[in-house]
């Protein structure tokens, strides 16, 4: 296999935009995606409300829009977002401040679940599959649109209840999969595997670009701690700068499933000893500590999807039953975390971090630029 590269930088609000090219320059982003293609933006938004470090962040996206614009043959972008059961991606881009900036860029914006965006087909991948021929019999559906573009993943370092991290292999769980991807919980880090292999059959060009300004311990995607660490990563092999983010955060990557199981099928390399790692910044002295932990949402998960009630799942996931678990995750995150603490913390970032306070200029800057 040969030697991968993952590219991490120190930034700071003044000079992120330059930071993150400069990230993606090191990491031979023209090498990963061909010119002369569309490429889709496909960011995170793991909440619509602006947790910190939940979500791509705007200098992120801009960051990489400014980069790929100054390239010729890569200027066609465009920004794709998907809905999970618990999240909305229309409030998703006006919270977290995309919309004005694709706004600015002229970046057309796509839904995934939108037909008339785009029309999910039947796909027969031809990698092997670990699991999701199996989860989905009647066959695996696939969002047209995706054939035939590059794509560059837009994650941000953090930790994910069921999957210890979530980065870039897990951001394309929403993008290729329709609203019955919650069907795939009790089998996810094989289901992350599968996806990567037929993203690399169907994408001519893959990337990822990885927020690190403001990272999230705790039992993530949503409920995080936000840490401040000033960085920016990226990479062409989305296991490899997976497993760099895991082991800053203090995790050994090759015990964290999805990245073994990638590394082993020769989809990337999970190894930290084996990843060229180029920058600013000494990973081997980089260990933060972070544990998942648990909330109130990954304990019943936990429960139903990897415990004692996985073997009748189907009667809460693959019925109507599932609106209750919908409306019970909204009423948790929503209307009783978001207010008692998530709110909190966010305004506490607004005023006492330097990245919350960019946060708070981004759409008055685009007012004055117009």
């Amino acid at each position: 296999m040969s030697r991968s590269k993952v590219a991490v930088v120190k930034t700071r609000p003044e000079s992120v935009l330059e930071d993150t090219a400069r990230a993606m320059k090191l990491a031979d982003f023209e090498e990963h995606l061909p010119p002369g293609k569309t490429t889709i933006l496909k960011d995170n938004i793991s909440w619509h409300l602006p947790m910190p470090s939940a979500n791509t962040t705007p200098w992120q996206l801009e960051g990489i829009v400014r980069a790929m614009r100054a390239s010729e043959g890569r200027e066609d972008l465009v920004a794709v977002e998907n809905k999970t059961v618990v999240t909305k991606a229309e409030k998703g881009d006006v919270y977290n401040k995309y919309r004005p900036l694709y706004e600015q860029y002229d970046i057309p914006l796509l839904f995934n679940f939108r037909g008339d965006h785009m029309t999910w087909r039947p796909y027969k991948p031809k990698a092997e599959m670990l699991v999701l021929d199996h989860i989905f019999p009647e066959g695996i559906q696939l969002p047209d649109y995706f054939h035939g573009k590059n794509i560059i993943h837009l994650p941000t370092v953090k930790c994910h209840i069921y999957t210890t991290t979530t980065g870039a292999m897990k951001n394309a769980f929403g993008g290729l999969l329709a609203t019955k991807r919650h069907y795939t919980h009790s089998w996810i880090h094989k289901t992350l595997v599968d996806l990567l292999a037929i993203q690399k059959e169907i994408h001519p060009g893959l990337f990822a670009v990885m927020d690190g300004t403001s990272v999230g311990n705790g039992p993530g995607p949503r409920t995080l701690i936000p840490v401040q660490k000033d960085m920016m990563l990226a990479s062409g092999d989305q296991v490899a700068i997976d497993a760099v983010a895991a082991k800053m955060m203090g995790f050994e990557p090759m015990s964290i499933e999805y990245i073994r199981i990638a590394h082993e099928r020769g989809l990337g390399v999970g190894r930290i000893e084996e990843i060229e790692i180029v920058g600013d910044i000494d990973i081997d002295k980089e260990s933060w500590g972070f544990s998942v932990g648990n909330n109130m949402a990954s304990s019943a998960g936990n429960f139903i999807w990897f415990g004692p009630l996985r073997g009748i799942q189907k009667l809460f996931f693959h019925t109507p039953l599932v609106a209750v678990f919908v409306a019970a995750s909204d009423f948790y995150h929503d209307k009783f975390w978001w207010p008692r603490k998530g709110e909190k913390v966010y305004r506490n970032w607004l005023d006492e971090s330097p990245w919350g306070r960019l946060f708070e200029t981004y759409e008055a800057r685009f007012e004055r630029e117009k």
